[in-house]
Formats: C-alpha cells, structure tokens, sequence
C-alpha cells in the first residue's frame, strides 16, 4: 500500500527545523538538527490532542531588537554621523513593526496515547488555524475509515460508549472496544 505525503508546515530554526507531513493514517515531523533528521511518526487515530500556544520569548526578542538597535543608532549617531544614526534607529523600528505584523511565535504541545510531545507546529500563531483545520479533517477521516466494517457480517457488534457520571469521573468517559489484528493473512 503506496501513502503518498504531503507537506503542511516547516518551522526553521538556526540549526535545522522541522518539516510536518501528512498522510491519510498519521502525521509526520522530521526534526533536522545541522547534519541529523529525527522522525516522528504521530497516528491519526491515537492523537488526544494538538495545543498551540503564543511564545513568551518572542516578546523578549522583540525587546533585545529595541535595545540593540536604538543603542546602536544612539552610537552613531553621537560619534559617527547622525544619517547612520537615524538609518540604524529606522532598521530597529522596522524590524519591530514587521515582528507586530507577524504576530507571536508559536510552540506545540502533540498529546497521542502514552506520548506527549513538545514541537513547534507552525512559526506564528495565527497560521494556526489553517494547519489545525488540516489535521482535524484528516483525523476525522481516519477514524470513519477506521469505524466503518471492512467485511459485512462479521457479527461483530460496536460497543456502546460507557458514560460515567456522577462523583466516579468528572467528564464523559467513552470505551473503545478492541480491534482484532491481522498480518496479511
């Protein structure tokens, strides 16, 4: 059986970054870190849960951006010439408008049946949305896929979802019953 991925997001990083793939039956990060790629191979249908959440150090690089460069355009302007003061100041100011338009950095927290894991998702935040739209609907297609009989008349019956309510749990517990295994038989 030929899966055929295709690429949704890629985070740079100094020293390499992260390419996500996607494919029908699970989701893909390869994590280059200078001459090495990590794979991760995250299945649709065991995924809990993708968080993205804003960075908090894009506010502190914002500030350094500030900092440098108003001091650097302070420098020159006072010693060398006051047009390669302000030329510095300009590129500062730039910079942290462009940093404002883009938005917050993003990291990501993947929770899937007994891992969770911290990689950045998407660079930005509001790009979000888009990716996560792509990974719910290509995990709600893989667990119809998965839900639906492949043999009629098995007699298998579905399950019904046990609800627990009540001081036992404080949310809605649903069981998944077992699926039988074969191996190209």
């Amino acid at each position: 059986m030929k899966t055929a991925f295709r690429k949704i997001s890629r985070v740079g990083s100094l020293t390499g970054g992260t390419k996500w793939y996607l494919s029908e039956d699970c989701l893909l990060a390869a994590k280059r870190m200078m001459y090495s790629v990590e794979y991760r191979r995250f299945y649709l249908r065991d995924l809990e849960s993708i968080v993205v959440l804003p960075n908090r150090a894009w506010l502190w690089r914002m500030g350094l951006v500030v900092l440098l460069f108003a001091g650097l355009g302070l420098v020159f302007w006072r010693w060398v010439d006051s047009t390669a003061g302000a030329i510095f100041g300009g590129v500062g100011l730039l910079w942290v408008a462009v940093e404002l338009g883009l938005g917050p950095t993003a990291g990501a927290r993947i929770r899937a049946t007994g891992v969770s894991v911290d990689l950045p998702l998407v660079p930005r935040t509001r790009r979000a949305p888009k990716v996560l739209a792509k990974i719910d609907a290509a995990v709600r297609s893989a667990r119809d896929a998965g839900s639906q009989p492949t043999a009629p008349g098995t007699g298998a019956q579905p399950a019904e979802p046990i609800l627990h309510t009540g001081s036992e749990s404080p949310s809605a517990t649903v069981s998944i019953p077992d699926v039988p295994q074969t191996h190209g038989s």
